[in-house]
Parts: C-alpha cells; sequence; structure tokens
C-alpha cells in the first residue's frame, strides 16, 4: 500500500497487485463512462438545442442556450463533487461510487426526452452531480491503493481514461448524425440521432454492479473510519478543516488551479473542435460559389448572404459534422497524451514545475490555432497536425489534479478536499458561462483569445502550492 516502506530499484508497473489493477480499471471506466456523459453534450450541441429551439445552430439563441446549459452543468459538478466527495469521507468511496454512477447514468438516459431548452439545462445539471461526484471518489481511492512510486503515473492513466470517453462521445454522434444513410433511416422513423446518442447513457449503470462485487474499501481508509469512532478530533469529511490553517493553503491553491483548468477546458480546449470545422465550412461555401459580401454591402446583400450561407452549410451539414468530429477526435488524441504524460513529467519536474510547464505552452498553442490557423485557413493536413498539440497541453495539466490535490490532504478529508477543489471551481466557469449566455454573444474562437491569459496566471497560482514529489499519502 502507499504507506509501506518500498524498493527505489523498483519500476512504476513491478509489484502491483491483481486487486490495485482491478480498482484502477474500474475507477478508470467509471470516469471515462463519466466524461461521454459530459462529452455527448459538447458533441451533439449543434444538433440538439437547435432541435429544441426550432433554430439553426449558429443563431444567438442556440449559442445562448449552449453557454446556459454549459453553465449549469458546471455548477452541478460543484454541488455534485463537493457532496459525495463528503459522503465518500463518511460511508466510503466504493459505495460512494455507486451512487454517482448511477445518478449521472439516468440523468443522462432522461436528457433523450427534453422537450424544451430549459428541461435540457436542469437535466445536465442533475448529470454533473454525478458526474464531479466520480471524479473525486475515484481519484482519492486510486491514490490510496496504490504504492508511492506508482501513484503518479496510476492517477495519470485514471485521468487520461478521460479520452476514451470523449472519443466514444464523437464516434456515436458521428455515426448517429454524421452519417447520412443512418440518419436518414432514423428521420424517417421519427428518431433524432442526437437523441438516441443521450439515451445510450443508461449503459453506464451496469457497471455499479461490478463494483459491488469486487471493491472494498481502502485500508487506510478503514483505518481512519475505525481512529474516528475513538477520537472525536479525527472525525470524517469535515467541510470546514479545509479551511483550517494547516489546509488553508492547500484548498485555495486547489480550487484556485481547478477554476483555471476548468475555465479553459470548457471555454477553450473543446473549441479544437471547430478547426476543421471552419474548415469544411469554408469550402462548403467555396462549392456553392458564395461569397463574403465587402464593407460596403447593403442591408439587402447582407440578408441574401446570410440565407445563402444558411442554405449552403445545410445543404453540407453531413460532411460539416464529419469534419467537426474529426477535429475533435485529434484533439483528444493529444490531451489523452499529455494527460497520460503529467505523472512521468511531474516526477521529473516536480509538481508544480510540470503545471507550470503545461500552462505557458497551452497558452502558446491557443495563440497559434485560434489566432493564426484558423483565420488563416490552414490546410487541413496543418490542422490536423496540429490539433493533437493543442491537445495536450490545453487538457494535459488535468491529470495534474488527480495526482496533486489527493496528495495535499489526510486520508480523513481527501476525498472531501479533492472534490472540493476540483469541482468549486466549477463554480467561477459557471459564472462565466452563464454570464456569456445571458449577456453576450461572441463566436467560440473570440472567446478562447479573451481567456487564454488564464493559462498565464495558473502558471503563477501553482508556485504558491506545496511540492509534493516523492512523498507519503498524509494520513
Amino acid at each position: 500500500m502507499s504507506n509501506s516502506t518500498e524498493s527505489n530499484s523498483l519500476k512504476w508497473y513491478e509489484g502491483i497487485s491483481s486487486y490495485q489493477w482491478t480498482v484502477l480499471l474500474i475507477a478508470s471506466l467509471g470516469w471515462v463512462f463519466d466524461v461521454f456523459e459530459g462529452q455527448i453534450f459538447v458533441a451533439s450541441m449543434r444538433d440538439a438545442m437547435p432541435s429544441l429551439l426550432g433554430a439553426k445552430p449558429d443563431d444567438a439563441s442556440v449559442i445562448s442556450w449552449n453557454n446556459i446549459a454549459f453553465g449549469f452543468f458546471l455548477f452541478g459538478g460543484a454541488v455534485g463533487g463537493v457532496l459525495f466527495g463528503v459522503i465518500s469521507d463518511k460511508i466510503g468511496r466504493s459505495k460512494t461510487m455507486i451512487l454517482t454512477i448511477l445518478f449521472y447514468s439516468l440523468f443522462t438516459c432522461a436528457s433523450a426526452f427534453a422537450q424544451a431548452p430549459w428541461q435540457m439545462v436542469v437535466l445536465r445539471f442533475l448529470v454533473a452531480m454525478g458526474v464531479g461526484g466520480e471524479w473525486a471518489v475515484a481519484a482519492a481511492m486510486v491514490a490510496e491503493v496504490m504504492p508511492t512510486r506508482s501513484r503518479p503515473v496510476m492517477s495519470s492513466i485514471f485521468h487520461a481514461s478521460s479520452v476514451f470517453g470523449t472519443l466514444l462521445a464523437a464516434a456515436t454522434v458521428a455515426l448517429l448524425i454524421g452519417n447520412e444513410a443512418i440518419n436518414a433511416k432514423l428521420a424517417a422513423n421519427g428518431w433524432e440521432g442526437w437523441r438516441i446518442g443521450f439515451a445510450i447513457g443508461v449503459l453506464p449503470a451496469l457497471l455499479t454492479l461490478w463494483i459491488r462485487w469486487k471493491l472494498h474499501e481502502p485500508e487506510s481508509w478503514q483505518r481512519v473510519k475505525d481512529r474516528a469512532q475513538e477520537d472525536p478530533t479525527q472525525q470524517l469529511g469535515r467541510l470546514s478543516e479545509l479551511f483550517a490553517p494547516e489546509n488553508l493553503r492547500a484548498t485555495i491553491v486547489g480550487v484556485s488551479l481547478a477554476t483555471v483548468g476548468l475555465v479553459t477546458f470548457w471555454g477553450i480546449h473543446i473549441y479544437g473542435k471547430n478547426a476543421l470545422l471552419r474548415r469544411a465550412e469554408a469550402d462548403a461555401m467555396k462549392v456553392e460559389g458564395i461569397t463574403v459580401p465587402g464593407p460596403d454591402a447593403d442591408e439587402a446583400a447582407l440578408l441574401a448572404y446570410k440565407e445563402d450561407r444558411t442554405a449552403a452549410l445545410e445543404t453540407h451539414k453531413s460532411e460539416i459534422k464529419r469534419a467537426e468530429m474529426t477535429s475533435m477526435i485529434f484533439n483528444t488524441i493529444g490531451g489523452g497524451l499529455g494527460l497520460l504524460l503529467f505523472g512521468w513529467i511531474s516526477d521529473r519536474l516536480g509538481r508544480r514545475g510540470a503545471f507550470v510547464f503545461y500552462h505557458l505552452a497551452a497558452f502558446a498553442a491557443v495563440l497559434v490555432l485560434f489566432q493564426y490557423l484558423i483565420p488563416s485557413e490552414a490546410s487541413p493536413t496543418t490542422l490536423a497536425l496540429f490539433l493533437p498539440v493543442f491537445g495536450f497541453f490545453t487538457l494535459g495539466m488535468h491529470a495534474g489534479y488527480a495526482v496533486y490535490f489527493p496528495e495535499l490532504y489526510p486520508t480523513r478529508m481527501r476525498g472531501t478536499g479533492s472534490g472540493f477543489c476540483f469541482n468549486v471551481g466549477r463554480l467561477g466557469t459557471g459564472i462565466a458561462f452563464v454570464c456569456f449566455g445571458f449577456l453576450i454573444t461572441i463566436a467560440p474562437e473570440v472567446q478562447a483569445l479573451l481567456l487564454a491569459p488564464l493559462y498565464l496566471l495558473g502558471a503563477v497560482i501553482v508556485l504558491f502550492g506545496r511540492e509534493t514529489r516523492g512523498a507519503e499519502l498524509p494520513e
């Protein structure tokens, strides 16, 4: 276990028991489906919300409602992450993991039956409660059952598994919406592809049967539970302790880091999917012979252009959707590599050094993609080559939360602390997106450039944190 004396000669994967591998696998599968439930909306938001509103994908009302849905998803993640993090410290990791997976599975399925934008928004909030809670529980459990030498790499593998959830969401939507034959067959039978994508979200509920059968509570948690029964000062899962003098710095740094990471994920990283999409839209315009009016064009010419553009994009809807999903896949593959390698990099640069490296490189990548490559209509090949680099740095730092946050808190409040840091970060993000939804409507690429300096802020914030490389988990 993580508190045992270990030989420095062992590699991270040596001496790992079959049960420890099982914990990693189950935690990772829970996180895969967790991310699928979140990303299925991202992948289909240009179809789901227009369907509910009876509008076109680029209409202001669609952009506004999608931003509001993002905001409420983030609020739900904050509530669920804190709530289930506390519950996991009180009743145990495996029991709480079952609750969170049932929560996000059933409410994602219910989203398939939404009939109005506000219903989708409410359901996104409820889905996110389970999503936020599952991460906090699984991250704590993986950290607690792994030896110190293996913990950063194992935690990175756990968090990197998220890319399979994103890829699964992209593949599902590409199949159900981007495939003309399947899309036409579904439409002929009165089905909308995006609704089936959400209905599939009920399947992860089956994972809870395996969790109930295979997992038991970590020994370190059992010890602190027994200790709490004898010592009232050692109670489990008390939120107030996050703000005690010995924990306050960790909590402030953790929440601040997560806020930067989550704002930039939802406001920047996910719009890597627009790279090939915008190129496909430009190609559709050329095929249809549509040119952008000059600066002196009158109102009638602008109106005619808007109508012609809408018709062209509708004609080439399937190609554009495939381009969007292809961008999402390239972006996600790069992000997966960034997540996977965070643990290895943090063992060499330290936890703080790795965060600084990722944040600075992400800032540069955003400028290259959104200020140069997309506006200059770079070739699809150039975009496809750069998207994995963009994804590597803009997403890869998130593995650091699974590595770093559990190392900051003792066992009796590890779920509470990890869940609080990661998910309260969603509050600031949610407020930002609700404001975008209600107050302003700007193109995603412009939004990404406005938010990019947050990466520089993140590189500074982490310098105030405690370095935990090579340290045993506090118990």
